[in-house]
């Protein structure tokens, strides 16, 4: 049987993270760490680029998911880090659901897709993988996008690198700008 390889050079980076953790389990993140990966993001604009966030605005952002489900995979969380939807004012549930239509309009011009997936893990019981920092998954999905590789193979494949695909999200977050 001939195997083809498929290349996914991000997802060694997701592996080492994962190993960097199991190796230092039960020690304290450096000085004046979060914890939450979301909140540095927020807090250093000047690394957007680096970070692949796509959008900010004054409550939160819209960035690129590092470990994609599919192509184009977008993360959306406000600056402020809370556990659950409802451990937010009114007025900042709002804003998150702003940047959630934001998101998917952009997703929409971007990649044009069939349909869209949205969702928010809260708490790790439900597979947050940022359990104290609510946030929503908003990805792109086609007609046969998950195939036998995937159900089969336990791979997804992901045709482009984060790169190309954020310099894609700010081509139409900036054709939009007024």
């Amino acid at each position: 049987m001939h195997h083809e390889n498929l290349w996914a050079p991000w997802r060694r980076a997701y592996l080492l993270e994962l190993q960097r953790k199991a190796d230092h389990e039960g020690v304290a993140d450096d000085a004046g760490s979060s914890g939450s990966f979301l909140v540095e993001y927020f807090a250093h604009p000047e690394h957007d680029e680096r970070n692949h966030v796509i959008h900010r605005d004054a409550h939160g952002m819209v960035l690129l998911n590092r470990y994609p489900y599919a192509n184009g995979h977008l993360l959306v969380a406000l600056g402020n880090a809370r556990p659950g939807l409802l451990d937010y004012e009114p007025a900042q549930r709002a804003a998150f659901w702003a940047l959630v239509e934001h998101a998917c309009g952009l997703m929409r011009r971007t990649l044009r897709p069939q349909g869209i997936n949205m969702g928010i893990n809260e708490g790790s019981a439900a597979g947050a993988g940022v359990p104290d920092h609510l946030h929503a998954h908003v990805i792109p999905r086609w007609s046969g996008d998950t195939n036998f590789i995937s159900t089969v193979g336990g791979v997804r494949i992901i045709p482009d690198a984060l790169e190309e695909m954020a310099k894609s999200y700010r081509l139409a977050s900036d054709q939009q700008a007024p």
